[in-house]
């Protein structure tokens, strides 16, 4: 790892204000379980890291009538035990559960499992976002039985990484974000991706130093739940997971949701499907038609085909366990 100057800043202007001092090689450090592994990985070298772990305005859960907000640096450990997020988040719960590692748990933040890097094998081992070298693309000729089977017509094909933002997606979640120059704004979380098309374009809609300070979730009675499919328990990412959600009136699923995880570049939101569940009461047939639209349209690389059934499967197991019923029967 290369050598690099640390701040421990107490305050987010304190933090703006560094990263301003030298904005072209800058970062800023929250739990680490991602950062400092790349920069031992030297995909990324910067020259100063910011530590955002002494900055209270970053941390807890303010929950108020109407609205939760999370802090960007509030830790994962914290927010399994925190009784507003078990009885109104299900889903987020689930998936911080399938995290395994009181380690992982104990250090990684929300905002930093929301902005990870990709754990694409190619990528890791410094053949860029695509894994080109020689001119081949190693993804798609190589090796992919990790990689994407949505959103892989253009160069990218690896998988977005968070567990979290699928079930985050479902439930309107926005985020707050402010600039080197103290500009504030708003972005909803199914706004926040994009898949590059270039290397070096970045993998999110925040400019350079634009920090994530908040994620703010609607408080209301919503069903939802994330189902994941995992070749082990423990530390491990899923071969695929989905999220669901949905309001029930009068037995019916309303404003209806299903965003799939470990399939693309970014999570990916499958309208189609949300549509097949609205007016619907939750049953085995309603759960299969769901899942079977949405793995239409998917595009499996040469050796990741299985994933389509597994997803498939997912998604059914995710509506019967965000309408409550055992999501291994049926």
């Amino acid at each position: 790892m290369n050598s690099f100057a640390y701040f421990a800043p107490t305050s987010i202007t304190d933090a703006l204000k560094h990263f301003a001092d030298s904005p072209g090689d800058t970062v800023f450090l929250a739990g680490g379980t991602d950062l400092i592994t790349a920069m031992k990985q030297n995909l990324i070298t910067p020259r100063r890291v910011i530590s955002l772990r002494r900055i209270p305005e970053l941390q807890g859960i303010r929950v108020a009538s109407d609205q939760v907000r999370i802090g960007a640096a509030t830790s994962l450990a914290e927010l399994r035990k925190n009784p507003t997020i078990t009885q109104y988040f299900p889903g987020l719960i689930q998936g911080i559960e399938g995290i395994g590692s009181p380690q992982m748990l104990n250090l990684g933040t929300l905002g930093g499992e929301l902005c990870q890097w990709p754990r694409c094998w190619y990528f890791r081992n410094g053949f860029g976002l695509f894994g080109q070298w020689n001119g081949k693309h190693l993804v798609k000729e190589g090796d992919n039985r990790y990689h994407a089977v949505f959103g892989n017509d253009g160069p990218a094909a690896y998988v977005h990484p968070s567990r979290l933002a699928p079930v985050l997606m479902t439930m309107d979640a926005v985020l707050r974000t402010v600039s080197p120059k103290g500009e504030t704004r708003e972005i909803s979380l199914m706004q926040f991706y994009r898949i590059p098309t270039q290397e070096g374009e970045p993998l999110t809609v925040l400019a350079p130093g634009e920090l994530v300070t908040e994620v703010v979730l609607p408080l209301r009675e919503r069903r939802n739940a994330l189902y994941e499919v995992k070749h082990r328990s423990g530390l491990d990412w899923p071969y695929v997971s989905a999220a669901v959600a949905f309001d029930l009136e009068g037995g019916a699923c309303t404003r209806s949701r299903v965003v799939l995880g470990h399939v693309a570049p970014i999570p990916w939101d499958v309208p189609e499907a949300a549509a097949v569940l609205d007016g619907k009461a939750v049953t085995n047939e309603t759960a299969e038609e769901v899942a079977a639209v949405a793995v239409r349209g998917a595009k499996p690389l040469s050796g990741n085909g299985y994933k389509i059934p597994m997803l498939r499967a997912a998604v059914k197991r995710a509506v019967r366990l965000a309408a409550g019923l055992n999501p291994l029967e049926g």
